[in-house]
């Protein structure tokens, strides 16, 4: 697994990353629906906080969102 740093992706790119993600995942956000457009923002400003993370599996060949611990506990995994 890779991580790939949304920084140097660009904007348009970043943006179907976030909102496919989005769609797949059907997030749950409790009592209140929130909006598609709410959620996107939501993931790009975990993104830029670092909460969350942009992956790659060669394996796959499938681009993913994990949050950060995701990410260490997948790394583990695969030693």
């Amino acid at each position: 697994m890779i991580e790939i740093p949304f920084k140097r992706l660009d904007k348009d790119i970043l943006t179907a990353i976030i909102e496919e993600f989005v769609l797949r995942e059907g997030t749950d956000y409790g009592a209140h629906e929130v909006d598609f457009d709410s959620k996107v923002s939501q993931v790009r400003n975990q993104l830029e906080a670092g909460e969350v993370l942009i992956t790659f599996d060669p394996k796959t060949e499938n681009c993913t969102l994990l949050t950060r611990e995701q990410f260490r506990k997948s790394i583990l995994a695969r030693s």
